[in-house]
């Protein structure tokens, strides 16, 4: 059985209720629930929450809510991988045999099913216990600079000051939407940012994190663009 598992906590703090809030025209969490079903690629989609109301919403958008995370898996400290490893947990004491396990996260609208698909097809070719949404970074990293409390500056790799910039490696990042895992990898809770993973690469421009009410609107500003060139 392959599952997607959206975790979706009650108590953002930055932008409250965020995972419902209506992000162009629908509720967040909506779209990544869509882009799960339009993939094809899912015998269950699972939301993880703590929240009445966000399990209610869960459910008129498609997926499955079977139980309510307990509380110790609910506050501001909590990793993700507990989460899913949870949730699979569940699953399996009911019987289900989980083969993978996919973790969406709710607050991800520019997600697409094909990425989820060519995730899974890495995740089955390949010796690899993850497979997650990656993007390189716009700028090289080895010639970033810190700026201290006087005012002044310090690279945090001056070893690198004399390299021109198309000779540095490229840096990639997590993007923040999806994380393909083997059950016992995320049972485990290895680290997914390690040789035995590898990405979905992603376009710079589909990727964008929400933690801020910046944020959000430069996210819509984006999404809508991108919708009319559809």
């Amino acid at each position: 059985m392959k599952i997607a598992i959206i975790p979706a906590r009650g108590g953002s703090k930055r932008i409250p209720r965020k995972n419902i809030k209506i992000f162009c025209g629908k509720p967040m969490i909506a779209w990544s629930i869509e882009a799960a079903l339009q993939s094809g690629c899912f015998d269950k989609i699972l939301v993880s929450t703590d929240d009445a109301e966000i399990a209610e919403v869960a459910q008129a958008c498609g997926a499955e809510v079977p139980f309510l995370r307990p509380k110790e898996l609910s506050d501001d400290h909590t990793a993700t991988a507990p989460v899913i490893g949870h949730a699979i947990d569940w699953l399996e004491k009911k019987g289900g045999a989980v083969q993978l396990a996919c973790c969406i996260y709710a607050t991800a609208p520019f997600i697409q099913a094909e990425d989820l698909q060519e995730g899974l097809r890495l995740i089955q070719v390949g010796n690899w216990k993850f497979a997650f949404s990656a993007t390189s970074f716009s700028y090289p990293i080895f010639r970033s600079i810190q700026k201290k409390d006087d005012g002044s500056v310090s690279m945090f790799f001056p070893e690198h000051f004399p390299k021109r910039s198309q000779d540095l490696p490229e840096a990639w990042h997590d993007a923040g939407q999806f994380y393909w895992g083997k059950p016992e990898a995320w049972q485990q809770a290895l680290r997914i940012f390690d040789s035995w993973s590898t990405v979905v690469p992603l376009p710079r421009w589909r990727v964008q994190d929400i933690d801020t009410h910046e944020d959000w609107d430069r996210a819509e500003l984006i999404f809508k663009t991108i919708r009319k060139k559809e």
